[in-house]
């Protein structure tokens, strides 16, 4: 099976706004392919709805049971400082190399897309990721 880790705006983007963010985690849920997660990541979704989209205790509460029903949790055994810009998108990188994933999934054109692939791992955004798997 495909494994995926996304970047929190796939999250954010999917919870908030729909579209192909929506598509994909809906993919997820549905066992298309494995979307892999880390606490880091959680934390940094969960940390994003309450700053940016102002949700009280109880819906960060949902979307933490959310993610966890969509996702594969995984525990990072290592440490990477590969995007100096930003180093919260480092996180990403390190979950998905301890998950194995193929594919990271983001919409972060400044920092994420860029590098397009970190040891093998393909960093592609939403749509195109949804344009692989439908082959």
């Amino acid at each position: 099976m495909i494994g995926a880790t996304a970047d929190t705006n796939i999250y954010i983007s999917g919870f908030e706004f729909g579209g192909a963010p929506l598509r994909f985690l809906e993919l997820a849920r549905k066992g298309a392919f494995r979307l892999d997660v880390s606490d880091a990541i959680t934390d940094e979704i969960l940390r994003a709805l309450r700053v940016k989209f102002g949700y009280p205790p109880e819906r960060l509460e949902e979307a933490k049971v959310r993610i966890g029903r969509l996702a594969h949790h995984v525990i990072p055994t290592q440490r990477l400082d590969v995007i100096k810009a930003d180093p919260d998108d480092n996180r990403i990188l390190e979950c998905a190399v301890a998950a194995k994933s193929e594919f990271i999934v983001s919409g972060d054109t400044r920092h994420l897309l860029p590098v397009g692939s970190y040891e093998g791992i393909r960093i592609v955004t939403g749509a195109a990721f949804l344009e692989l798997i439908k082959q």
